[in-house]
C-alpha cells in the first residue's frame, strides 16, 4: 500500500485532482493507469480511497469511492525539544518520531541553544513525507519554535516531565508515565538545560526525569522519550 497526502481534502469531496508533480510520480513513476485504486490522506485522521479516471502525467484525476475516519490513540504526546546544532539530526528526530507515533512537535529556544533558526518549511515536508511512509492518517502539529520561558508557563492539563542530564533527584519516565493520558516532554540541546530553567520548569510542575543510565544526544533522547510512550501505551 502507498498513501498519498492532500491536505486541503474533506470528507465530502467527490473526486481529486492531483498537482503536476503527484500526477508524474503516479502515473510514470508508479505506473498506475485508469482504473487502478490509489489511498490518499488529508493528515486529519481520514483515509480516501480513489480510482483513477484520468491517467495524465501532468493532470492525474482520480474519484472518490470511499472515506473513512482512522480511530485516534488514546493519548496525545508532544515533545518540545530544542534545535540541535546540526540540522540533519533534528530532520532525523522528527522522521523517526513520526513514525513512532507523536502528535505535536514544539521546537524550544533554551539558554545553551546554539541553534536559534529552524526550517519550518523543511520540517513540514519531513513530517508528510514520515507519515506516509507509516501509513499514518494523522501528521503530527509542528508548532512554531519559542522560548523556554513561553513555553513552560503555558497552561497545561497533562502528565509533564523535563528530562535533564543534572545530578538531582530524578526518577525514571517509565516508572512515571501513565497510560491513555495525555503527555508533555521537555528534551534540552546539546549543553543540556541551564540550572535557572531546570528550577523554572520545576516551579511550573514538570517532573524531573532520566531516560536511563547513558548521556544521550538530544535527538536519541527525544526518540527514547517517543518510544517510552509509545510502549506504556501499547501494555
Amino acid at each position: 500500500m502507498q498513501l498519498f497526502y492532500n491536505e486541503n481534502l474533506t470528507q465530502s469531496d467527490s473526486e481529486i485532482r492531483f498537482s503536476k508533480e503527484e500526477s508524474r510520480h503516479i502515473v510514470k513513476v508508479l505506473r498506475k493507469s485508469i482504473g487502478d485504486i490509489l489511498q490518499i490522506t488529508n493528515g486529519k485522521g481520514w483515509l480516501f480511497t480513489a480510482e483513477i479516471t484520468i491517467a495524465d502525467i501532468k493532470n492525474c484525476l482520480a474519484i472518490i469511492k470511499t472515506v473513512k475516519l482512522q480511530p485516534k490513540k488514546n493519548y496525545q504526546l508532544h515533545l518540545a525539544v530544542a534545535p540541535t546544532k546540526m540540522n540533519d539530526r533534528y530532520e532525523w528526530f522528527l522522521e523517526k518520531a513520526t513514525e513512532i507515533g507523536i502528535d505535536v512537535i514544539t521546537p524550544v529556544f533554551c539558554d545553551n541553544s546554539e541553534r536559534k533558526v529552524v526550517k519550518a518549511d523543511r520540517y513540514e515536508k519531513i513530517l508528510q513525507s514520515a507519515m506516509k511512509q507509516s501509513l499514518n492518517c494523522y501528521k503530527p502539529k509542528l508548532n512554531e519554535a519559542m522560548s523556554f520561558n513561553d513555553f513552560v508557563t503555558q497552561n497545561f492539563n497533562e502528565q509533564l516531565f523535563i528530562a535533564h542530564c543534572e545530578d538531582t533527584h530524578k526518577i525514571a519516565l517509565k516508572q512515571e508515565l501513565k497510560s491513555n493520558e495525555n503527555v508533555t516532554i521537555l528534551i534540552g540541546p546539546e549543553g543540556d538545560f541551564s540550572a535557572r530553567e531546570i528550577k523554572l520548569a520545576l516551579a511550573s510542575n514538570f517532573t524531573p526525569v532520566t531516560l536511563g543510565e547513558t548521556r544521550l544526544r538530544t535527538e536519541t533522547a527525544a526518540i527514547v522519550a517517543c518510544h517510552s510512550v509509545a510502549f506504556i501505551n501499547e501494555l
